[in-house]
């Protein structure tokens, strides 16, 4: 299976947002390289959340290029052969955190904004710190953070505040 099948087969099955879901799956059906940075209408981007629920905490890094604190996440590589596996790579290589585990149950959100290269419609996943998870700052972040739940909306925009209370829920 292709990560464009795995995509739409995710947003199949994802059960909320229906009007957003159906524009990523109209995306994906009108442009074949709808997953790829390279398709300049837009693309299908992967992020998670990384928590900790034993601390009541998240992982938010400050991007060098947007520089706004987000979870970690970006574009799909051809090495990744699901939606989940682009969300887990992309949270591993930004937070440094090996280890990491997504939380059951598939996409917590669907986000869709526009970057300086294009839309990005990103699945949202969210993302467990093992206990005693060392963070290390990549080349993407200026830094790296944990806030506990309640601060996170003073630091970050509405899809981030979104995307936490949602996690928090499926919690």
């Amino acid at each position: 299976m292709s990560l464009h099948d795995d995509a739409v087969l995710v947003l199949k099955e994802y059960e909320d947002q229906q009007e957003l879901r159906q524009t990523y799956l109209d995306h994906l059906q009108t442009h074949p390289d709808g997953m790829w940075k390279a398709c300049e209408a837009g693309h299908i981007t992967a992020s998670a959340l990384v928590i900790d629920p034993a601390r009541d905490r998240v992982l938010l890094t400050l991007h060098r290029k947007l520089r706004m604190w987000l979870q970690m996440g970006g574009h799909c590589e051809p090495g990744d052969a699901t939606l989940a596996d682009a969300a887990l790579r992309e949270a591993t290589e930004e937070s440094g955190i090996a280890g990491l585990s997504l939380l059951p149950g598939g996409p917590v959100r669907l986000d869709r904004h526009l970057t300086p290269c294009a839309w990005h419609l990103d699945v949202q996943y969210a993302a467990l710190a093992p206990d005693g998870a060392m963070e290390a700052i990549s080349d993407e972040s200026l830094d790296l953070r944990w806030f506990p739940y309640e601060e996170v909306a003073g630091v970050a925009d509405g899809s981030v505040v979104r995307l936490v209370e949602a996690t928090r829920a499926r919690l």
